[in-house]
């Protein structure tokens, strides 16, 4: 992958890979990513997101921060005329991703194997329809707090490359982060909060299927909170921020 180096550097924590990859998932990061993965050719050109697939594909939705890749391949079975990146710099969910691509023949799925705001860097205007952000990192110590994913510059990121109509959805199970989160996407104008009443945003809809991340909070007794917001229009926007 390209990119700046440095950028990576200060932008990626933690571990990329964790524990040593079985041989067979090491095959695939050798023969399967090369042929899926997104590159960031060096000419700073915008990338189409259709441009990624098949022709026929009728939406490009983005997940960022997939883990495990669970929720990712579980829609990309059901929706072969949707084409999916997924974004994760750590090594063993990418392997683990790969390895469900392969056992479900999935052809509509691309994956950017670094940060995911190198790649939104890059992404054209209005060419995602829905974007998912699913129980990333909390990191709760306020020192911390700049590295995580939902801040002001990143949310209007997220509206930028995003097309009118489309969806924004979001989890977590820290209260905190919840908290601040919804306060940042509600002062984005291009955004518009779906509940319309409590259940809206505590219980996940019928085609959003538990991820291991949300099972786990649950047994230890956290109750996960789920966001959705529809990206605006420019004029209805423009109304919402009257």
């Amino acid at each position: 992958m390209t990119g700046n180096p440095k950028y990576r550097r200060l932008v990626v924590f933690g571990r990329r890979q964790g524990h040593r990859l079985r041989p067979q998932r090491q095959a695939l990061m050798r023969d399967l990513l090369p042929q899926i993965g997104i590159d960031l050719t060096p000419d700073g050109d915008p990338i189409q997101p259709r441009d990624l697939f098949a022709d026929g594909t009728k939406e490009v939705w983005l997940e960022i921060g997939f883990g495990a890749g669970e929720h990712l391949a579980w829609q990309a079975a059901r929706r072969p005329d949707v084409g999916f990146i997924g974004c994760d710099p750590f090594l063993n969910g990418v392997s683990a991703l790969l390895d469900q691509i392969a056992i479900e023949n999935l052809s509509n799925v691309r994956i950017f194997p670094d940060d995911a705001r190198l790649l939104m860097a890059r992404l054209g205007g209005g060419g995602i329809n829905r974007l998912c952000l699913l129980f990333p990192d909390p990191w709760p110590k306020r020192r911390h707090h700049k590295r995580r994913m939902v801040t002001r510059e990143n949310v209007a990121r997220f509206a930028d490359i995003m097309a009118d109509g489309g969806e924004f959805r979001f989890a977590t199970d820290h209260p905190e982060y919840g908290r601040a989160s919804l306060i940042k996407l509600l002062d984005e104008p291009r955004f518009r909060w779906l509940a319309e009443r409590p259940d809206d945003w505590r219980e996940r809809p019928d085609d959003w299927p538990e991820t291991r991340y949300e099972g786990k909070a649950r047994e230890a007794g956290r109750a996960p909170m789920f966001l959705r917001f529809e990206r605006l229009a420019c004029s209805r926007a423009q109304a919402n921020s009257v």
